[in-house]
């Protein structure tokens, strides 16, 4: 069975008012992801997402829609669906970096393996060794005083034991903000903090050390990536917990991480890293050196969530448990693009074990929400 063809559909999705983001990058009010669908040779079909957004790995729905239609999917057109390492071979020899797209054919083809085999994708990744139920943090945007304890108040109500806050934008307003949530919520719930990259060195360790009796969980991303040393100083100046995030997103980045010793964890997701087999790799590499790795978020649909679940389940280093991650996306959107959506209640995810990514895609929805339709 091989790679007969793709199609790739852009879609527009706006976010719930309540759930829009804002962040160290920006506001995040609409999502324009690419799905993609690649046919195999036997007519059978596959699905993925491309969950992109330009301010944070550079791709664009439309760029990656050109890039899968125009050099992607030509270059793996005959390739055997189960050749997962030669897929993802064949596709970095055409393009550099492009992980959401990468991963959104890598994607297709294992749910497209799945339902071939009658097994769920985390079958065919080694088997579960977790419960399909997930628990996740949530993610505070950058808000206004108010907003945030309004908001965190919200949360602790509705079961989540993680909050992480947004900052990265105006020191002091975001020491501000930590605090407030920390009053809102008290001392027993877990409270973390991400600045998307937005502080300098100096800056984030300023801060940090201003939020010490905030009794913080760990610190994401402080500065912008690239800059290990710098991150280095801010982990060991500060005594806190860091959680890498923009800082990895293949392999040679997770060994710079491990070899500048600037980080305690580190945030995976396939769109990411580039695909499940990509991602698995880095977390079996972090694993090895004794670095916790979690699950970070783009704030995906039905199927880029599913496939983060898979990955989840089955991968023990993947340690949701001690370092929540984010498995909420689709309940951040007003609809879904599933005819069976991801049960999401308050801050549990639960997967299925249908056969594939589990998800069946509302060609009705797509179409009406399709970015190209005429």
């Amino acid at each position: 069975m091989h790679i007969e063809r793709i199609e790739t559909i852009p879609v527009r999705i706006p976010l719930k008012p309540e759930r829009r983001m804002i962040s160290a990058l920006g506001k995040h009010d609409v999502s324009d992801f690419l799905l993609v669908r690649v046919v195999a040779s036997d007519g059978s079909e596959g699905w993925g997402e491309a969950t992109v957004t330009p301010r944070w790995s550079g791709e664009t729905c439309l760029g990656a829609k050109a890039l899968i239609d125009g050099v992607l999917a030509p270059a793996v057109a005959g390739l055997d669906v189960d050749d997962i390492v030669g897929l993802d071979r064949r596709m970095d020899a055409f393009a550099v970096g492009n992980w959401f797209a990468k991963s959104a054919i890598e994607m297709a083809c294992w749910d497209l393996l799945g339902k071939a085999a009658g097994k769920p994708v985390y079958e065919l990744l080694g088997g579960a060794c977790r419960p399909l139920t997930i628990r996740s943090r949530f993610s505070l945007g950058a808000y206004e005083p108010e907003r945030a304890r309004r908001r965190a108040a919200e949360l602790v109500a509705a079961g989540f034991t993680t909050i992480k806050v947004k900052v990265g934008i105006e020191p002091d307003r975001d020491v501000e903000r930590v605090r407030i949530v920390r009053e809102t919520i008290g001392p027993e719930i877990d409270l973390t903090i991400d600045a998307n990259g937005g502080w300098d060195v100096e800056t984030s360790i300023r801060c940090i050390r201003e939020l010490a009796d905030c009794n913080l969980t760990i610190v994401e991303q402080p500065i912008p990536p690239g800059d290990y040393t710098g991150l280095a100083r801010v982990r060991h100046e500060t005594g806190e917990k860091i959680l890498a995030d923009e800082s990895c997103f293949d392999l040679i980045h997770a060994q710079e991480l491990i070899r500048h010793d600037c980080c305690d964890a580190i945030s995976l997701y396939p769109g990411k890293n580039g695909g499940i087999r990509k991602a698995r790799e880095i977390a079996d590499l972090a694993g090895e050196h004794g670095i916790a790795c979690s699950i970070g978020s783009n704030l995906e649909w039905d199927l880029g969530t599913a496939a983060m679940a898979h990955f989840i389940v089955a991968t023990p280093n993947m340690q949701v448990d001690t370092y929540p991650g984010d498995l909420l996306g689709p309940d951040y959107h007003e609809v879904s693009i599933a005819r069976n959506p991801l049960q999401i209640s308050g801050p549990l995810t639960t997967l299925t074990d249908l056969p594939g990514l589990g998800v069946e895609i509302d060609r009705d929805v797509i179409e009406r929400h399709r970015i190209d339709r005429t």
